[in-house]
């Protein structure tokens, strides 16, 4: 399978510069990893615009047989500007350990020491490899927050806080003597830079446009808020019991059935109708209402932690629950996996940024981090799952076939389906 090739920046002590990543691909039986360089040198660059210019003169180089290269050197200046999922601060790294091991800092964390490590496999640096691996903590940021948690968890965060204090220097060193910035043809720079400078000028402009738009919508708001000014409370639509319980009825449609279940969040956690990972549902909104008539039936729910728990049980004893699903709490997984095999132009971005909230939401409850794993920029399902929910001008669009991805996203959604317990 040919991936595809990805600009890239890397936050080094040199500077922050820009290369190309191949990520793993398949090839005549074989899996193959590069970036652009030539035999022990790396290629990187200040900028977009001197990337832009090397690749559309260069003749020699390691990614020159890749599968791909032919649609490259025909990218614009803005299409190799790296996105944010693709920007690794190697140099901010110590920054990063110094702070809680939170979600996102782990995540971050995860990337870098991912990119790290294809540099090291790519460029045989068995010094970085030996530095890794002599730390568990370094192996275990893949499975996220979990593994840090508990009194074991910061033994594992102060030991990689540890190693990055007395050794990630000398990471930086290695990557950074591997880093060569060739010469770049002068009269083709001076084009490309030009194509940087105009893309950089429309979007401060746009930038700037957008900004000036808030400040007449905020006008416009005052102006309103004021003629509205004693107008009474009760003009206001109720905001409607679930909203007030701060509990949502979800409807998941799979290829089999629809299923309804409930879901809140807790401090921006999920919470979902179920238990040890197990999540309850119900092939109507009259059987999970008949269901929830019944106290004892769900006595051990983790839902039941929630404060407004007993009044979802109070209104449903007393046959007044509506469990009428709006839109936004409707997950449509049927279809999806093939819509991924076709791709991007077949998939309905909404259909799957609901479905990747659902799944993700589940794993989270149930402390399974596989989905986030496999939704990683790094992976070959999450850069095509994240190239269809943030579409980017800058971004090279994920090139065909897809079978890979599409028997991940199958995995997850098996899995997912594995946790519904039918009622």
């Amino acid at each position: 399978m040919a991936q595809d090739i990805v600009p890239i920046e890397l936050g080094l002590p040199q500077g922050d510069l820009v290369t190309l990543w191949a990520p793993r691909w398949r090839e005549d039986g074989e899996e193959w990893e590069a970036f652009l360089g030539d035999e022990e040198d790396l290629y990187a660059f200040p900028d977009a615009a001197h990337l832009a210019a090397f690749i559309r003169t260069a003749e020699q180089h390691d990614l020159i047989d890749h599968p791909a290269w032919h649609a490259v050197p025909a990218l614009n200046v803005p299409e190799l500007i790296p996105d944010d999922d693709h920007s690794y601060d190697l140099v901010g790294v110590p920054e990063l350990v110094a702070e809680d091991p939170d979600t996102w800092t782990i995540s971050e964390l995860a990337e870098i020491i991912g990119i790290v490590r294809s540099l090291a496999d790519v460029c045989e640096l068995d010094d970085v490899h030996e530095i890794l691996d002599a730390t568990e903590a370094f192996s275990l940021l893949d499975q996220g927050r979990l593994p840090f948690t508990g009194r074991e968890g910061e033994r594992l965060w102060a030991e990689l806080s540890e190693a990055v204090s007395e050794k990630w220097d000398s990471v930086l060193d290695v990557i950074d003597g591997l880093v060569k910035v060739p010469d770049v043809d002068a009269a083709v720079l001076e084009q490309t830079a030009e194509e940087l400078a105009a893309f950089l000028e429309e979007s401060a402009e746009a930038e700037a446009g957008v900004e000036a738009g808030e400040d007449d919508d905020l006008d416009e708001d005052l102006e309103a808020s004021d003629q509205a000014e004693g107008a009474e409370d009760e003009d206001e639509a109720p905001a409607g019991f679930w909203a007030e319980v701060g509990i949502d009825p979800i409807k998941i449609i799979t290829v089999e059935q629809e299923y309804y279940t409930l879901r809140c969040y807790l401090d921006d956690e999920p919470v979902f109708l179920g238990n040890e990972g197990k999540i309850d549902v119900f092939t109507s909104s009259k059987a999970l209402a008949r269901k929830l008539a019944d106290a004892n039936e769900f006595h051990g729910t983790d839902l039941a932690s929630v404060s407004t728990w007993e009044e979802v049980l109070t209104k449903a004893t007393a046959g007044e629950l509506d469990l009428e699903v709006d839109t936004e709490n409707t997950y449509v997984l049927a279809g999806l996996a093939e819509d991924l095999g076709e791709g991007t132009d077949a998939i309905d971005p909404t259909q799957l940024e609901l479905a990747v909230e659902l799944l993700t939401d589940a794993a989270d409850w149930a402390g399974d981090d596989s989905v986030n794993s496999a939704l990683s920029s790094s992976e070959s399902l999450g850069w095509l799952v994240s190239f269809v929910l943030r579409p980017d001008p800058n971004r090279l669009a994920p090139s065909p076939p897809f079978d890979t991805e599409q028997s991940e996203w199958r995995k997850l959604v098996e899995t997912f389906e594995n946790r519904l317990r039918v009622h």
